[in-house]
């Protein structure tokens, strides 16, 4: 596989001194849909994750995460949608927004490019750390923040309850099912859900983080193996084939459209951490798999990027793409190269 440098271009384009616009026609934001913390949150994560950001990627990192201490309330929950009035059209609570933004504040607190950053991002953080969300998805983004954080503050008592809180919900018995992973058939259904629906791989990679901070050998098992099931039914003819955005049950027909870039960049991440963990070359593939799947080795084969303006094709078509490129996009494009470049280099 060779080297596809990210590009930031495309997230400066969407990005102005409030924050991260949400959608774009073509490549052109559209400034009527406002922004979300969401977006916010998953831009700021790429931006800590870059090894040597410009001057340029540092001040929007500043401009995002003063946009998440703006959306947390006092009591540690946070709104989600901005208008580009800068009115919040929602009230503050406890949704997957609040777990991205963990997540975000987690990663920044210790890769952030600077120090008054970092500890910004800290107080954020631990701001909103104590709050508990009962929708497993949300516990599992922030549960990647919580992992974050003991990577640069071992024994924070704040992320490592957040950690048990998140396991609990994530460990449901059915996952003990997935043993078998690795010769999983259609029929197979060992997800703990009845379908797969979004972010699908951040359940698997939160059980391996809560694995690895608590010290629980049985957790990260767990979300290997349930990363192994996942890999198998999302793979057809070598290449991902992913849940479109509908969601995906057991006796669905194959292939299935929209599907979503987020998608790409969820296996990434997670095959990214399993790979570090086990040193499972499968996860390896699954890494490579991600980044074609945005090259264009994909159900339709077609390119998800844009060479031209950096930016990511928001949905994969029967018989083409959706020419939008938003913010998620992008930011699953930029994260996907990212964790693509960084498996090659560790093999130079």
């Amino acid at each position: 596989m060779s080297r596809l440098e990210p590009s930031f271009e495309h997230l400066h384009r969407l990005s102005d001194d409030t924050g991260l616009l949400e959608h774009a026609r073509g490549a052109v934001p559209r400034r009527e849909c406002g922004y979300c913390l969401d977006d916010v949150s998953r831009g700021l994560v790429v931006i800590c994750r870059d090894p040597s950001p410009s001057a340029a990627l540092v001040s929007l990192a500043e401009r995002y995460l003063a946009f998440a201490n703006h959306a947390q309330a006092p009591d540690g929950s946070c709104h989600n949608r901005l208008g580009y009035d800068r009115r919040w059209t929602d009230e503050p609570s406890l949704g997957d927004w609040w777990g991205r933004s963990l997540w975000a504040s987690g990663t920044a607190a210790v890769r952030g490019p600077t120090a008054r950053l970092r500890e910004d991002a800290l107080t954020h953080f631990e701001s909103g750390a104590g709050c508990r969300a009962g929708a497993p998805r949300t516990m599992a983004f922030a549960a990647l923040g919580a992992a974050e954080i003991l990577t640069g503050h071992p024994g924070h008592d704040g992320a490592l309850d957040l950690l048990r809180s998140a396991a609990h919900l994530l460990a449901r018995p059915s996952c003990a099912l997935v043993a078998d992973a690795g010769t999983a058939g259609p029929r197979d259904w060992l997800w703990p859900e009845p379908r797969l629906t979004y972010a699908n791989a951040v359940w698997a990679e939160a059980l391996m983080a809560a694995g690895w901070g608590l010290h629980d050998d049985r957790l990260t098992a767990e979300g290997v193996r349930l990363l192994e099931w996942l890999l198998t039914i999302q793979t057809a003819g070598g290449r991902l084939s992913l849940s479109p955005a509908g969601g995906l049950g057991p006796d669905d027909p194959r292939p299935g459209f929209d599907q979503q870039p987020i998608e790409a960049a969820g296996l990434a991440d997670a095959c990214g951490r399993a790979f570090d963990l086990t040193g499972d070359e499968r996860f390896a593939t699954g890494v490579t798999r991600a980044v074609a799947w945005f090259l264009g080795d994909n159900d339709s084969h077609t390119p998800m990027f844009d060479p031209g303006t950096g930016g990511g094709y928001d949905g994969l078509e029967p018989n083409g793409r959706n020419e939008n490129q938003g913010a998620e996009s992008t930011i699953a494009l930029i994260s996907t190269l990212q964790h693509g470049g960084l498996l090659i280099g560790n093999r130079q």
